[in-house]
């Protein structure tokens, strides 16, 4: 063989060799999402229910990106805009829906250990002026301990985009497959459930019931570029 073909031959194995090296570099970094509120959307529900002063509605602390099985909780900001009217969320029947159209109930993280999923959860009051902030998950992300019998959000995400990857259902394969390259998003929402009283009244009192309102608080989810799990883009 001549000299010249050996370094052809030499040229394409390190060539081969410099691409699979890249490849594994690639697959082995965590997929990150993008997460977006639709601020607007929830702006919408608000005015058409003429409640834009009254109620304000936002979330702190949303990262730029997110390990796809991230995060297991989101942080709201609920402030009552109002000077006469109390405001009491109604966490037992506000709810997680998912990006299939599947719903779970909402549970407000609490620093005390959770030891049952299923008891009744208080509403919690909001007076004129003043901003509730809470952090609230999904019950979909809890896992109980055997030996503790105790339940921490050790599992999945809020917005769960995982549980398709291995759906035995071929179309939801496919629709993962398709996030995953980039070339469709998938989105889920947190509906929150109001009730409004003047500050005289209680949440309920006999059977004067405070009316009640619904917010879909929407959200986007889609997949990075996996340039964006380098140090200098996480830095940004």
């Amino acid at each position: 063989m001549r000299t010249g073909d050996n370094n052809l031959v030499i040229l394409t194995l390190y060539i081969i060799g410099i691409t699979y090296t890249f490849n594994q570099m690639v697959e082995s970094i965590d997929e990150q999402v993008k997460i977006d509120f639709k601020k607007t959307s929830v702006d919408q529900q608000l005015k058409e229910q003429n409640l834009q002063d009254t109620i304000g509605i936002s979330f702190g602390g949303l990262a730029k990106t997110y390990p796809i099985d991230k995060p297991q909780s989101l942080s709201i900001n609920i402030e009552n805009k109002s000077q006469d009217l109390a405001i009491y969320v109604d966490w037992d029947n506000c709810a997680f829906e998912e990006f299939d159209g599947t719903s779970k109930r909402v549970i407000r993280m609490s620093p005390d250990i959770t030891r049952d999923l299923a008891v009744l959860q208080t509403p919690s009051l909001i007076v004129p002026g003043k901003t509730l902030r809470e952090s609230v998950s999904s019950e979909g992300v809890f896992e109980r301990d055997k030996i503790s019998g105790t339940y921490t959000a050790t599992k999945n995400s809020v917005a769960n985009i995982l549980k398709w990857k291995t759906s035995p259902v071929r179309a939801q394969k496919k629709q993962f497959n398709e996030f995953i390259s980039r070339k469709r998003i998938f989105e889920f929402s947190l509906d929150l459930v109001f009730r409004l009283a003047e500050t005289n009244v209680g949440v309920a009192q006999g059977r004067n019931i405070p009316p009640l309102c619904i917010v879909k608080c929407p959200f986007t989810v889609r997949k990075l570029p996996w340039t964006y799990a380098l140090p200098w883009n996480k830095m940004r």
